[in-house]
């Protein structure tokens, strides 16, 4: 069976744009392929020390992130269904610093996120900073993953991946890693091409960011449902005085169509059809902001219903076939390399 592999860092809390375009289209992937395949859901916990944490939080936080995902429908009962956290796979490091060890420094240096967060964060760069694509890589040639969904930002990392098993299978043996498929075939795969993305509510112009110290920018899936509608309403538009989905020069207006259209389960085109031409602003954001309000009303009562007993249980049982499939394929790079007969 072929394996389809993703992870969301727990380091911040998520948005209602994190769970409309990367919680929900997974859940619906893993439904779509978990007869066919392996559905590895891990954790990237090492990933989150690459920038600046609450360390204090960070446990809870990987628990009530693996909530989100029970909470958004993932079947925890198929046994081709598998959350895991990569902190307790110790295959993942193993493997990360021999992979450090065929990747030119070159290559490595050019990844743009490295150049970009590092200008963010410039008074502490680590080297995990610098390294964690290679650590990304460990984290899917070891599974054989086919498919990995993930954001734009990533296909750079995504192509490291690929250049990396493609190199060390030229160099040890042609089937040591399974290449990745490429970014073309990965955004089919993902139904990328039709991909919302969901905006800042005070810069739509941008996308709405976890990591965002605006509040009013954001929806976290634990805000207060009344003040996450109050957020909408007070949501920045224009002056054009007319709805129309224009994401050049009405992205605000079209962020709030495209919101509307995921919660409420509905093609866009045709929650444009129901808007177009309307000019009260006022009652497309009420609208929107009785959606929004009543879905986290929802979601957060599925996520008080989910305790962290039943979270550490999915933990087990993903966590031993991680280990399993992980170790056995460390072994076989290590015989390949000499580190074993």
């Amino acid at each position: 069976m072929q394996t389809i592999l993703t992870g969301v860092r727990a380091n911040e809390e998520p948005t209602l744009g994190n769970f409309l375009g990367a919680y929900t289209p997974m859940v619906n992937l893993a439904h779509e392929h978990a007869t066919d395949s392996q559905i590895n859901m891990f954790v990237p916990d090492l990933h989150s020390f690459t920038t600046p944490i609450d360390h204090g939080k960070f446990y809870n936080q990987i628990i009530k992130g693996i909530k989100y995902y029970i909470a958004a429908g993932l079947d925890i009962n198929n046994p081709n269904v598998h959350i895991y956290r990569q902190s307790r796979v110790p295959a993942h490091c193993e493997l990360c610093w021999i992979l450090d060890c065929f990747t030119p420094f070159g290559e490595a240096s050019r990844m743009t996120q490295f150049k970009e967060k590092s200008s963010e964060h410039s008074d502490n760069v680590t080297v995990g900073l610098f390294n964690y694509p290679i650590l990304m890589a460990a984290d899917i040639l070891l599974y054989d993953a086919k498919y990995i969904p993930l954001g734009e930002d990533q296909f750079q990392h995504l192509e490291l991946a690929r250049n990396i098993a493609i190199r060390m299978n030229n160099k040890f043996n042609d089937e040591l890693f399974t290449v990745p498929a490429p970014e073309k075939e990965q955004v089919k795969f993902m139904h990328l091409e039709n991909a919302l993305r969901i905006r800042s509510l005070t810069n739509p112009t941008k996308k709405m960011s976890k990591s965002s110290t605006v509040e009013k920018s954001k929806i976290s899936l634990s805000d207060e449902p009344k003040v996450a509608a109050k957020k909408i309403m007070s949501a920045t538009t224009d002056s054009e005085g007319v709805i129309r989905f224009d994401m050049i020069n009405q992205p605000g207006i079209s962020n709030l169509l495209q919101i509307e259209s995921l919660l409420a389960n509905r093609d866009l085109q045709d929650v444009i059809a129901d808007w177009a031409g309307q000019t009260s602003y006022g009652d497309l954001k009420r609208k929107v902001a009785d959606s929004v309000e009543h879905f986290l009303a929802d979601f957060q009562a599925r996520v008080a219903g989910i305790t962290d007993a039943e979270v550490e249980q999915v933990l087990a049982s993903g966590e031993k076939y991680a280990n399993d499939v992980a170790n056995a394929k460390l072994a076989k790079v290590q015989h390949a390399i000499g580190l074993s007969k």
